[in-house]
């Protein structure tokens, strides 16, 4: 990972679930996440929370909407889940649909098995594409992977059950 290149802590599963929940507690939808070199950047659509509507209603007009997720950002909200997680709060008991904590931990297990260099993914309609630049022997090239909604559902309800299992990964012949 760009922002932990040369330490010990290459773990997109924990940034990917954080910045997840982020997202979850944006209503944010069809995203888009890209590697930078001092983070992220976040770009989705999300509700006008100025008309007056709640955030969940269906019938609420979207914005498109950017954020640059900083180092700094990231340490945060990875703080914030892990005090949500030893308060033994559920993930977004707040949120109707947490959906992209979820989604992103367990695509986040799955990248850190690649070991990429750097890593694109967007969503559309909770189905999923992966571009992780990966180190060949012949130099670096993109990888693509796509996730389809029933599999990232399968991963994610898969997860849970093998949380417990030593040496299980989550991400069985499925991805």
């Amino acid at each position: 990972m760009q922002i932990y290149e040369g330490s010990a802590r290459q773990d997109y599963e924990e940034v990917l679930r954080s910045i997840g929940a982020f997202l979850d507690q944006c209503a944010m939808r069809e995203i888009a996440i890209t590697e930078t070199a001092d983070g992220f950047l976040v770009q989705g659509l999300a509700p006008q929370v100025e008309e007056g509507r709640p955030w969940n209603d269906p019938a609420v007009r979207l914005q498109k909407r950017s954020f640059q997720i900083v180092e700094d950002d990231v340490n945060r909200f990875m703080d914030e889940v892990v005090a949500r997680r030893n308060a033994g709060r559920p993930p977004q008991s707040a949120i109707p649909d947490p959906f992209y904590e979820h989604a992103l931990r367990v695509l986040g297990h799955y990248i850190d098995e690649q070991k990429p260099r750097d890593v694109l993914l967007f969503e559309q309609d909770r189905s999923f594409v992966v571009r992780l630049l990966m180190a060949t022997r012949t130099g670096p090239r993109h990888v693509l992977a796509e996730f389809t909604r029933e599999e990232v559902e399968g991963l994610v309800s898969g997860a849970s059950r093998l949380r417990n299992r030593p040496g299980a990964s989550i991400l069985s012949a499925s991805a």
